[in-house]
């Protein structure tokens, strides 16, 4: 990819394109109303957003909100289903291609790849070495407050407008940018706010790494972890990134960042790490016996089947599988066949 994007609008804006978004789009949404309404007549919706789309008349639709209550209260706002198929285009036709590849290797959230469990993964090894190199050590676990709602759009687009030089490209993004008609906060919920929010923190990232030479920072999304020796140089790092974050890209950290001894471990990506064991957190542990409780119940109600209940766990083996959890994975999910 060259150093800067030009004229890819025209080239990446063809039928084939679009509907390969619609096709991903549609992926584990087959049965909702609004896919099926658009698959009835599907050619002739890819036509007519391919036409909006080139004549410039294209515009972002409203969203659709509600909240979620884990792993926290988080306002969701859903956007139309053509609007996530011209999202997914964007993505894969211009922002995948233009940014990832300039991300740090330690940055895991909405990359391709990497992921949450990789994340831990990578902390636990670092922390390893670091207690091979120091013996004790200290963690700065830093944590952006209210991150999707505090990124100031305009900062956004500067970024966006470093690496993107073509026209068309950016009147699109700044359509979808500004869709909430609002200087600040992307929506949770839209697939160009995951990987515009890793563009937004890559500028810290690449502070932390290049400018201050962290060896030991990993991030996923607004939680980082820092692992260093001496607490004073951690205490001093801190207070740079704070500053740096804070007249650059409008942000701060909320009260849960802290330095702590590494003795402690530490909570990253639902896991309680140290260097030798990575625990699921107690809040984690109840929740899945709370879902299995209810799944054996429907069993034995006869409204679900052994073979249908387990289909729901399989996120939770996932999160179990790269946990220390001797015998707790079997006694919590013996379902009978």
């Amino acid at each position: 990819m060259p150093k800067t994007v030009r004229n890819k609008f025209q080239k990446a804006l063809t039928y084939e394109n679009l509907m390969e978004a619609h096709i991903k789009s549609q992926k584990g949404k087959k049965g909702r109303k609004n896919v099926i309404k658009f698959n009835l007549k599907q050619e002739e919706y890819i036509d007519w957003l391919y036409e909006q789309i080139k004549t410039k008349k294209y515009k972002h639709g409203g969203y659709t909100t509600f909240y979620v209550t884990e792993p926290k209260l988080r306002k969701i706002e859903a956007s139309s289903y053509k609007d996530r198929i011209v999202h997914r285009w964007c993505v894969d036709q211009f922002l995948d291609k233009a940014f990832t590849p300039q991300f740090i290797n330690h940055s895991y959230a909405c990359i391709k790849g990497r992921g949450m469990h990789r994340a831990a993964l990578a902390v636990q090894k670092g922390m390893k070495e670091c207690k091979k190199k120091y013996g004790e050590y200290y963690i700065l676990k830093m944590d952006v407050a209210k991150y999707f709602p505090s990124i100031n759009l305009e900062i956004l687009m500067n970024i966006i407008e470093r690496k993107i030089k073509d026209k068309e490209i950016l009147e699109l993004l700044e359509e979808i940018v500004y869709s909430k008609r609002a200087y600040k906060g992307l929506p949770i919920g839209n697939l160009t706010s995951q990987i515009l929010a890793n563009v937004y923190y890559n500028e810290a990232d690449q502070f932390i790494k290049h400018k201050l030479k962290v060896r030991y920072y990993y991030r996923y999304m607004d939680d980082s972890i820092i692992l260093m020796k001496d607490k004073e140089e951690l205490k001093n790092v801190k207070k740079q990134i704070e500053t740096f974050i804070g007249e650059n890209l409008e942000l701060k950290f909320n009260k849960k960042t802290n330095i702590f001894k590494s003795k402690q471990g530490v909570n990253f990506c639902g896991y309680k790490i140290n260097e030798y064991r990575m625990k699921i957190r107690e809040k984690a542990k109840k929740k899945i016996k709370k879902k299995v409780k209810y799944l054996k119940n429907q069993i034995q109600k006869e409204n679900l089947s052994s073979k249908d209940a387990k289909k729901y766990l399989c996120g939770y083996f996932g999160y179990m599988k790269y946990a220390n959890v001797y015998n707790l994975r079997n006694k919590i999910f013996a379902i009978d066949e």
